[in-house]
This record gives C-alpha cells, sequence and structure tokens, in this order.
C-alpha cells in the first residue's frame, strides 16, 4: 500500500502552529517539535522561499520552509503532516512549478536544495554506466560534473537545466533526446523516497517496484525522491545544431514523424520544433529562428501561400573533436535531404555539447535582465494524439496563438514505445503522439486581469 497525503487547508497561522505544538512562529519551537537536524525556517523567511511559485500565479504563505541535511529530515517533515489532520507537505526543488504544486499553504515545504551535494557516484552495473544524485540536485551540475570529470553524461534531458533531478523525474522530463531514449523517466534504475507513512525506501524496477513506477511521473503525491540512479552514456565532444523551417504543418510533422521513427544511426540525436509567427515581431516571429547574429531570415523564401504562422524543425547531431569536417557534413546531408523544409531557410552552428544543453541558460539570463522571469507565466504543457494534432494545429496555432505567446510555442513527436506505461505518467493512444508547450511570458507590469484571461 502507498500513502497518498490528502491537503489539508488551515485557517489561519495560530491553527498551523498549534499543529507543530509550537506557540507561536519560533523556528526552534518547530525544529523542536519536528526533530529536524538541518534549518528551519519561519514567518517572512518561509515565504520569501516558497510562498510564490514559477507561474507567478499562487501566492500562499507556509508554516515553515524544511532545509534538510538529508532522508530523515525529509522522513520528519512528513512524519509530523501524517500525525495531524490539518497539516500539509510539499517537496520544493528550484521552484519552477508553475500551478502551485510545490507550495503548502499554512504547511511545511520542504526545500530539496539543501540535499544536493549528499549523492555522487559514477558506477557501472553490467557494462553500463550510471551516477547515483541527490534527488535535490540541479541537473546542470550533474551535466557539467559527469562530462567534466568522466566523459559521461545522462541521456536524456529536458531543455531547461535548472531543474532538480526529482522534480523532473516527478513529472516526466521530456525533450530532443525523449524519442530515442524515452523521458527521463525511463532512464532511471533506482530510487530512494519518502514514502507518505514518513519511511525512507529504496525501490528500483525488481524491489518495491509498485512504489517506485508510481513515484515517477507522479508529481511527488507518492513520494519524495532522495536520490535516483540515473543512466549514462559516453559524453559527445561537439554538436551540429540545426534548424529548418517550414509553410505547412503537414510537411513539417511528415518529416518530424519519420526522423524520430528511425533506427538510432539512421536520425539526428536531438529533433524538436515549434511554431512561430509570419513576422517581424522579435519575441515570436523570424527573428527567434536564426541560431548566430550574423544570420539572418528572409521572408522572400517563404512561398507565397504561407499562413500567419510558421514551423521549425530544431534538429543536432553529436560528434567527436577527432572527426572531420567533411565527415560531419555529409553524416548531415544525408538526413537532411530526405526533408522537405522550404528552400534557403536553413540555419546551423557547431559549438560544444555542454554549450548546446546549456543553451536556454542564457534565455534566462536575459529573461532576469529585462524583468518577464519574475512575470506570471501561465505556461500549458500537453500531450497531443497524432490522431487530433491536425485539428490542433487549426484551431490552436492558426486561430487562438496566430500572433504568438510572448514566448516559446513547442510542438514536436514522441514514441509511446519509448515509454514505461507502468509509471504515473498518462499518454494519449497511438505509438507516435506530440508533446505541445505555449511557454508565455507576460509582460512586466500587466494587470491581473489580464492574465487571468490569458490563463482562460
Amino acid at each position: 500500500m502507498i500513502a497518498y497525503i490528502e491537503p489539508y487547508f488551515l485557517d489561519n497561522e495560530s491553527d498551523a502552529a498549534s499543529v507543530l505544538n509550537v506557540t507561536g512562529k519560533s523556528s526552534d519551537g518547530v525544529s523542536e517539535s519536528l526533530n529536524i537536524q538541518g534549518e528551519i525556517l519561519c514567518g517572512g523567511a518561509a515565504a520569501d522561499i516558497a510562498g510564490k511559485d514559477f507561474g507567478g500565479m499562487n501566492c500562499v504563505k507556509p508554516l515553515a520552509v524544511v532545509r534538510p541535511v538529508g532522508p530523515e529530515d525529509i522522513a520528519g517533515a512528513v512524519r509530523a503532516a501524517l500525525s495531524s489532520d490539518k497539516l500539509t507537505v510539499a517537496a520544493r526543488g528550484n521552484g519552477h512549478s508553475i500551478n502551485g504544486q510545490s507550495m503548502a499553504e499554512g504547511g511545511l515545504v520542504v526545500d530539496m536544495r539543501s540535499t544536493a551535494e549528499n549523492h555522487f557516484e559514477v558506477g557501472y552495473f553490467g557494462g553500463t554506466a550510471f551516477v547515483d544524485v541527490s534527488g535535490g540536485a540541479l541537473w546542470e551540475n550533474v551535466l557539467k560534473r559527469c562530462v567534466s570529470e568522466y566523459g559521461l553524461a545522462p541521456r536524456s534531458w529536458t531543455d531547461y537545466l535548472g531543474l532538480t533531478v526529482g522534480g523532473t523525474l516527478s513529472n516526466a522530463g521530456v525533450g530532443g533526446q525523449a524519442f530515442r531514449y524515452g523521458p527521463q523517466t525511463s532512464n532511471v534504475t533506482e530510487l530512494d523516497v519518502v514514502t507518505g507513512n514518513g519511511d525512507v525506501v529504496t525501490c528500483s524496477e525488481m524491489e518495491n517496484s509498485e512504489l517506485f513506477f508510481s513515484v515517477l511521473g507522479g508529481l511527488g503525491q507518492f513520494g519524495i525522491i532522495t536520490r535516483a540512479r540515473v543512466l549514462l552514456q559516453q559524453a559527445p565532444d561537439m554538436v551540429r545544431w540545426i534548424r529548418i523551417v517550414y509553410a505547412e504543418f503537414d510537411e513539417f510533422t511528415r518529416d518530424a514523424e519519420w526522423l524520430v521513427s528511425q533506427k538510432d544511426e539512421s536520425s539526428f540525436d536531438y529533433v524538436e520544433g515549434f511554431v512561430f509567427v509570419n513576422g517581424d515581431d522579435p519575441v515570436n516571429g523570424w527573428p527567434t529562428v536564426p541560431l548566430h547574429p550574423d544570420q539572418d531570415f528572409d521572408p522572400t523564401r517563404l512561398p507565397q501561400s504561407s499562413g500567419s504562422v510558421l514551423y521549425c524543425l530544431e534538429l543536432a547531431l553529436h560528434y567527436r573533436d577527432s572527426d572531420s569536417n567533411s565527415s560531419v557534413d555529409k553524416r548531415v546531408e544525408r538526413l537532411i535531404g530526405r526533408l522537405r523544409f522550404d528552400d534557403g531557410l536553413r540555419f546551423e552552428v557547431d559549438l560544444p555539447y555542454v554549450d548546446f544543453l546549456l543553451r536556454v541558460k542564457r534565455s534566462e539570463e536575459i529573461a532576469k535582465v529585462n524583468g518577464t522571469w519574475e512575470t506570471p507565466h501561465p505556461w500549458l504543457n500537453l500531450f497531443v494524439s497524432k490522431r487530433d494534432i491536425g485539428d490542433f494545429e487549426q484551431k490552436v496555432f492558426k486561430e487562438l496563438v496566430k500572433n504568438g505567446v510572448g514566448g516559446p510555442m513547442l510542438v514536436y513527436p514522441l514514441l509511446r514505445s519509448r515509454w514505461d506505461d507502468r509509471t504515473s505518467v498518462v499518454l494519449p493512444e497511438g505509438e507516435i503522439f506530440y508533446i505541445v508547450a505555449l511557454l508565455r511570458f507576460v509582460p512586466p507590469g500587466a494587470k491581473a486581469s489580464s492574465v487571468d484571461k490569458l490563463v482562460a
């Protein structure tokens, strides 16, 4: 039986404090009540850390933020919630949940970042490399350390790597390599989990398997991941990064589906796609496509039949420093020669592997400078079946968001056979389905009513 922590909401702060047998907002009192070795933050300090989510549309005040030193501290927080009929507990990674998932109004928020350095050990099993890492470790740090110290890297990534290992494994962890290796949930073989009973349990496909598969994609509702064993492979040195443009959605999807359906050696190492506006808007339009400042988007290359939105396939090919330029060029041309993109609308650049995987970091830095990183993010991420993606494109891309969303509009195919259907993730029917992400950034100073409208 897997315990599930139901949320209970407290009437006020004093009710929350009484649950923990404390007389006020004293950190010491909460610490003694919870028997925590790590740090406890209450009041304004707790609200500063966990009072707002990344989506910017949920603001609630926790009773306390727990900064654990290890699994026993996390278990103590869970047991405190379990012993109460009012208290809730939530795990928080790097705070990128957009709909309040990592918040606990009047409850306990466990800041997993304090455990980031608890685990890091590379090993081999049956000739396959793996790394044991903390659930609170950031993927970008896992990447840098694996590559620099061992020449190895995890096989499957999200686009943005400022996320915790436990956070993405609790969702799915989808990116441009998922068509080949599956999501991040398909590339982990063992977990340490704090269950809803406050127990610390090791689980895998063979040991405590019900817990293992429930936690993967379980949104943190079946347990809190404190350690994960992640599969590794040899890291390449360089990446040829390519973007090609389509005016017709049918041709875009036909080529994308063909690429993700090829055997390993017969496709690129990374396949994604996005929709952009057929205009010169610097946030939503043509300028978002070129990969280098010296590259320009020439709209005269577009067919006259082009509509209000266009489509871009984003591809990457891994290679080694020892590979000759001519051999890399031949591999690229062999693959790209089969594709039916619009002539003259091809952009490419070569860059180190780690730089490619950290490419979104630059966008984050720009967003923080211009103030949009802290504004509301009414984002939408969903899976759409191949059967329905054509209708979705007509209704959504060509009508509802034909002027853009102030941020990326991702759409690309995935293969169901690369996913383990025993996890908590729910997928559409059919072998091929699409991920769609409308990642809207609201301009600074936008009124709350306008944000509500955008959510609707």
